[in-house]
């Protein structure tokens, strides 16, 4: 089968579970925002600073990937910055035929400006809501969900874990913990997960990406992840393409969605190229499979891009992409009458036109 275009796919439907918002700037809103703050940046047009941002962080190393964000962080620390990053994520997105976004980031690396946590929040959940207003009004319209993410080596998961709950009816649907894994299992923070457990609240885990099974084991059997943030080493637990270890068989049979995020895992070491990503043999063995973006501006994609890679690699057609985007977005953290509408109203219909 020939691999779907790129044009082809931005048409169609897409649901995305891990962006992160900081990690998905349009090159020109950090010269202009720079210049505003007076932050010092590597280069001083468009697109050499997207270049630099993409073989930044093509080294093969999760902690220089992560150094990138110096720069991005540097200008989201006042509201303007953060209302216009937040507003452009749900445009750039829905640009790219995303119907369904969850969204995260930290609130406690936006402080040095002197906003406060809540005022973070809010400030980016206006920008959500103003930049889907927007898209609609486009033609083109997208939900946006908020995860807030705690840093792991850090000591405020509890607090974040509590402002998620507090802004839950205003935009926020998750919580996150996100960072280096090595050195800094998910389980420092078994207090906000359990907190976050006792509220009846949704969290996902970054674990499994530079690191290996434990960081997987303890995300679900500690911490109890609702989805594993990339989970990409558990294929570590299978051996040949058939045999499933305990764990990875547990994450199959629970239907534990895995935040699969192809060119970022190549960028950061964790798959040695597309072709070789194990999302192929993920798939094969009906794994819960999601397709993500990560970082747009770092790995320079989107979801279109994700997926047309995908098809290249695997000769995966529309049954494939819409198996893809049912699984996101049966694993989203809206209720789930709201996840059925999207799928019964919005993909189902636009896939049926494209499988003929």
């Amino acid at each position: 089968m020939a691999a779907i275009s790129h044009s082809d796919i931005v048409k169609a439907p897409k649901a995305l579970l891990h962006d992160h918002l900081d990690g998905g700037l349009r090159p020109a809103t950090i010269l202009e925002l720079a210049e505003g703050v007076g932050h010092p940046l590597p280069a001083d047009d468009p697109e050499a600073l997207g270049a630099w941002f993409v073989a930044a962080a093509d080294s093969g190393s999760l902690e220089r990937y992560l150094e990138t964000f110096a720069h991005t962080v540097a200008v989201m620390q006042t509201e303007e910055g953060l209302h216009r990053v937040a507003k452009e994520c749900a445009l750039d997105l829905a640009a790219d035929g995303v119907v369904y976004a969850e969204v995260r980031y930290a609130p406690e690396q936006h402080l040095e400006g002197g906003l406060s946590l809540d005022q973070v929040v809010e400030v980016v959940n206006a920008g959500f809501v103003e930049g889907c207003a927007e898209a609609a009004a486009l033609g083109r319209p997208i939900r946006v969900g908020v995860l807030l993410t705690a840093m792991r080596h850090a000591a405020r998961s509890q607090e974040i874990a509590e402002l998620s709950v507090r802004y839950r009816d205003a935009g926020v649907v998750g919580f996150d913990i996100a960072g280096a894994e090595a050195g800094f299992p998910p389980t420092r923070h078994l207090d906000a997960f359990e907190y976050l457990q006792r509220e009846n609240f949704h969290f996902t885990i970054h674990a499994g990406e530079a690191f290996g099974l434990p960081s997987i084991w303890q995300a679900i059997q500690w911490c109890g992840a609702d989805r594993l943030g990339h989970g990409v080493r558990l294929v570590d637990d299978i051996t040949g393409e058939t045999v499933l270890g305990r764990l990875a068989a547990y994450v199959r049979d629970k239907r534990i969605p895995l935040e699969l995020c192809p060119s970022s895992n190549v960028q950061t070491g964790a798959a040695a190229s597309i072709a070789e990503h194990p999302i192929g043999m993920l798939h094969d063995l009906r794994f819960r499979v999601t397709v993500n973006t990560d970082n747009r501006l770092m790995s320079g994609t989107s979801m279109s891009r994700e997926m047309a890679l995908l098809s290249a690699a695997f000769g995966w057609g529309w049954a494939e992409l819409q198996w893809l985007t049912i699984n996101a977005m049966k694993s989203a953290f809206i209720p789930y009458d709201e996840r059925l509408a999207i799928i019964n109203e919005v993909i189902k219909p636009a896939y049926a036109k494209l499988l003929g």
